[in-house]
């Protein structure tokens, strides 16, 4: 039984993500479909990569993922079909697909689209299914689309890396309003080369020490630890970090200079200074 996810950012309130399993199903009812996300916000690269990341590498080998995201960031050509670490990818050519791997595909090929039919969701549904199925029936990667491809690339979100700080953006705020930061704790450890820290947000907000988990504090204190995707993550014990602390998802809007966007900076960033 083939096994298939989805991740999108249609949300669920209309028709559409059940329209989206339909055409899957129409494919090979058999498929065996698994949703991630449909609620992921729309442009927002860096949390649709933190969440594609954190649950593909989850599933068990050959999995096939669909991932429905900013899809019609431009005029679309082609779609992606990816097979990368046993998995297989299908998403548009927007660059979302190298910030999720943090690296280039390791196989990749362009399915072609029928300048006759709408480039819809649902038709874009359909030719990842399709082409899905041609896998299952034996035939390779190479041969369900076109080898000689070259995608749109997109840096993964890094943070800002000096000698005596770090620099992360929240990219991800849960059902909980914990707030996630883009870094791990590996990049912390190789940062931190054993010093002390503090971890500073919203100017006076300070945090000194790592928890292991939300019961290591007393209910309603703040605390810092790394989550289960071992990035860094700010909650409050049995309350909303985002909300009291007014701390907001990254937006590349505030790549504009004005007065107004960096202020909203300091609500979308994490510092940690060594000593």
């Amino acid at each position: 039984m083939a096994l298939i996810t989805l991740t999108s950012d249609i949300g669920r309130q209309d028709f559409l993500t059940g329209a989206v399993k339909g055409q899957l199903l129409q494919v090979n009812p058999e498929f065996k479909i698994v949703d991630i996300s449909h609620e992921l916000s729309p442009f927002n690269y860096p949390q649709a990569a933190y969440v594609c990341r954190n649950a593909i590498k989850n599933f068990p080998p050959k999995t096939f993922h669909i991932v429905l995201v900013n899809l019609f960031d431009k005029r679309p050509e082609h779609l992606l079909l990816i097979e990368h670490n046993d998995q297989y990818i299908g998403c548009a050519d927007n660059g979302l697909i190298t910030m999720i791997l943090e690296e280039t595909p390791q196989k990749m090929v362009a399915l072609s689209l029928d300048p006759s039919e709408q480039k819809n969701t649902l038709y874009c549904s359909k030719i990842f299914a399709k082409a899905y199925q041609n896998i299952l029936d034996g035939k390779t990667l190479e041969e369900c689309g076109d080898p000689e491809v070259s995608i749109e690339v997109k840096n993964p979100l890094r943070p800002l890396l000096r000698e005596k700080y770090m620099e992360g953006q929240i990219i991800f705020i849960d059902n909980f309003e914990n707030v996630i930061i883009n870094i791990t704790k590996e990049e912390f450890e190789e940062q931190r080369r054993g010093r002390s820290f503090k971890i500073v947000f919203k100017r006076d907000e300070i945090i000194e020490k790592i928890s292991e988990s939300y019961a290591d504090v007393h209910e309603s204190e703040k605390l810092a630890l790394f989550n289960s995707a071992n990035y860094l993550e700010i909650a409050i014990n049995k309350g909303n970090a985002a909300g009291l602390f007014g701390l907001e998802g990254y937006s590349e809007k505030v790549s504009v200079q004005t007065q107004y966007m960096q202020n909203r900076l300091l609500y979308q960033t994490v510092k940690i200074y060594f000593d």
